[in-house]
C-alpha cells in the first residue's frame, strides 16, 4: 500500500500516512490481510480505532471504566498497578495483561516487561494485524458484515458511523467494488 492510498483510504495528512504505510503494509502482509476487502475493512477498523492513526495509547484519564480496568480478573489483571500498565496500546487497543501475553508470544515481544512497545509503529501495526487474524475477523471482512466486525473488534457498535464512513473511503481507496 503506498502512502497515497492509505491518505485517500483515511482521509489523512500525506506526512502520517507516509509514517504509518509501510509497516501497516508488512503487518496485513504477515496476517493474511491481502485481498482489497479484507485491507478496506482492516484499514477502516484501525482507523476509528487509533483516531486516524494518531494515538498508540489510550488516553487516560483515568476515567470510570479506566479505574474499572485495576483487578478485571477477565483481562488478567492479577497484580496492583495492571489496569494503568496494560491499558490499550497499539492501533487495535491490546488491553490487560492476558492480551498482553497472549501479543506478546505471538509477536516474540515482552511486552509483560515492555508494553510501549506496542506504542512502535511496527509494533502497533503488527499487534493490530495479529489481533485482527486471532478474531477471526478475515472472515467477516470477506462476508461483508461490516457490523459484526465492529461488534468483535470493539465489543459493540461504538463509533460505527465513523467506521462505515472509513470503509467506504478505504473501499474506494483499495478499488472495491460496490
Amino acid at each position: 500500500m503506498t502512502p497515497t492510498t492509505l491518505a485517500e483510504a483515511m482521509n489523512i495528512p500525506l506526512a502520517r500516512a507516509a509514517k504509518w504505510a509501510d509497516p501497516l503494509t508488512k503487518a496485513m502482509a504477515s496476517f493474511g490481510i491481502t485481498t482489497p476487502e479484507r485491507q478496506a475493512a482492516f484499514i477502516a477498523q484501525v482507523g476509528h480505532e487509533s483516531g486516524y492513526l494518531v494515538y498508540v495509547r489510550e488516553l487516560w484519564g483515568p476515567t470510570t471504566a479506566q479505574v474499572k480496568y485495576e483487578g478485571r480478573k477477565d483481562l488478567g489483571n492479577t497484580q496492583t498497578g495492571d489496569g494503568f500498565k496494560f491499558r490499550g496500546r497499539g492501533l487495535i487497543q491490546v488491553t490487560g495483561r492476558a492480551n498482553y501475553t497472549s501479543a506478546g508470544r505471538a509477536l516474540n515481544l515482552d511486552l509483560i516487561n515492555h508494553p510501549e512497545l506496542l506504542e512502535d509503529p511496527a509494533n502497533a501495526a503488527r499487534s493490530a494485524a495479529w489481533f485482527w487474524n486471532a478474531n477471526g475477523c478475515n472472515a467477516l471482512a470477506d462476508s461483508g458484515d461490516f457490523v459484526a466486525l465492529t461488534r468483535r473488534i470493539n465489543g459493540g457498535v461504538n463509533g460505527l458511523a465513523d467506521r462505515q464512513v472509513l470503509w467506504e473511503s478505504a473501499k474506494a481507496a483499495f478499488g472495491v467494488k460496490p
